[in-house]
């Protein structure tokens, strides 16, 4: 899957070919992504809604994110038979039928209501993801092959755009709208996207098999491979422990609105955007071994501002430089992985950075328990922490390069 395959060049005139940047099908499919930025990004936005900001309640918090995690979990084995049997469009329909649900039960369970039914909601939701992405990654992997660079661009492009909607949907309506309204609004989402893939006809393709168990311990034997894992899980835990606390930190340690505290969540996931795009006209320009450090030093100092600061402006100057410096940090890591590692397929994730990418999303759930044990300060501590170790990693690995035998 990771090895690039050449395809002829179209004849001047003729429909586009399945898999191509032109495809209807395959730019249908790579849509899905800006679904799977709702969903995910959902949790970070509700919150304030469901009253957490006014709450010392973390662990219920975190044990929704945790739901989030058991769904996307369960999902795994389910999602390629369903995939095999019922094929791409029915897959991507489905995923988006079961999304619509879980934001339409939700909208059912909102407070006062008991937060265990909150936390089942979020799993179906997860669950949703998980068959989203499973379909979506087969429907464009010949995209991927086809054009892997325009490819990834797109999809961190549309993911950014799902999760920068719902920050605005939910603090433009935030006192207009009940909490179970604003769900209510967000499952019309899926919905429209559920309907559009039931009209598109995607050709039938073989389901990839995934490598087996045995082949994670063999991976563990090589350095490059265990270091890369580790930088992996501990950046997205870095960048989704932000995007899931950031409102009720604003709240609660600043006093800042929630309406605010949501558009500044907005403002971090726009700086993240900008970011991501931007370093495509860096990345051929610049070092990137350079820019990662630099990356990794701009978070550390986008941390600290956060944690010292006791104003708005500081507030908005820290989440600004944080989503900035994290923006290069993953798409840069992807790139040395495929380089060093050519079976590896940013959609079908193998092996040991499979469990390093599912790991580092367990990281906004684990904030529950140190926060309701050392308080909401926390929320930013262990991102600074993680992005220590992501700088003394990203030193790491240069150093293995370095003495590496060629």
């Amino acid at each position: 899957m990771g090895t690039l395959q050449q395809e002829a060049a179209p004849t001047p005139g003729a429909p586009p070919v399945e898999g191509t940047l032109g495809s209807a099908g395959s730019l249908r499919a790579l849509a899905g992504f800006f679904v799977s930025g709702v969903l995910l990004s959902f949790l970070g936005a509700i919150l304030p809604a469901w009253q957490h900001h006014i709450s010392s309640e973390y662990g219920v918090v975190g044990l929704y994110f945790l739901g989030l995690i058991g769904g996307l979990l369960s999902s795994v084995g389910f999602a390629p038979r369903l995939l095999e049997r019922k094929g791409v469009g029915w897959t991507l329909a489905f995923a988006c039928a079961v999304a619509g649900s879980g934001f339409l039960y939700l909208a059912f369970v909102s407070p006062p209501v008991s937060a265990w039914w909150r936390i089942a909601g979020m799993a179906i939701l997860g669950f949703a993801a998980g068959l989203l992405h499973t379909a979506m990654f087969q429907a464009v992997s010949p995209m991927y092959r086809h054009d892997p660079a325009a490819t990834v661009n797109l999809a961190g492009i549309l993911f950014g755009l799902g999760c920068l909607a719902v920050a605005l949907i939910v603090s433009g309506a935030f006192y207009a709208y009940t909490a179970a309204a604003l769900q209510a609004w967000i499952a019309v989402i899926p919905a429209l996207f559920g309907w559009m893939y039931l009209k598109t006809p995607f050709p039938p393709r073989p389901v990839p098999h995934h490598p087996a168990v045995r082949d994670l311990f063999s991976e563990l034997r090589s350095p490059a491979a265990v270091l890369l894992a580790l930088l992996l899980f501990f950046q997205l835990g870095n960048e989704w422990a932000v995007a899931g606390w950031l409102t009720l930190f604003l709240t609660q340690r600043l006093g800042i609105s929630p309406a605010s505290s949501l558009l500044m969540l907005a403002l971090y996931w726009l700086a993240l955007l900008i970011g991501r795009v931007a370093a495509q006209w860096v990345l051929p320009r610049v070092r990137h071994g350079r820019l990662l450090v630099s990356s990794a030093a701009g978070s550390i100092l986008g941390c600290l501002i956060l944690l010292s600061t006791d104003n708005r402006f500081g507030a908005v100057s820290g989440i600004l430089l944080l989503g900035a410096a994290f923006a290069p940090i993953y798409p840069l890591l992807v790139e040395k992985i495929g380089h060093r590692f050519p079976y590896f397929h940013p959609g079908f994730y193998n092996g040991i950075f499979s469990f390093a990418i599912a790991g580092g999303l367990l990281a906004p759930g684990t904030l529950g328990y140190f926060a309701s044990q050392w308080g909401v300060s926390v929320v930013m501590e262990l991102p600074l922490a993680g992005s220590i170790v992501v700088f003394a990693l990203l030193l790491l690995i240069g150093l293995e390069a370095r003495l590496a035998p060629r």
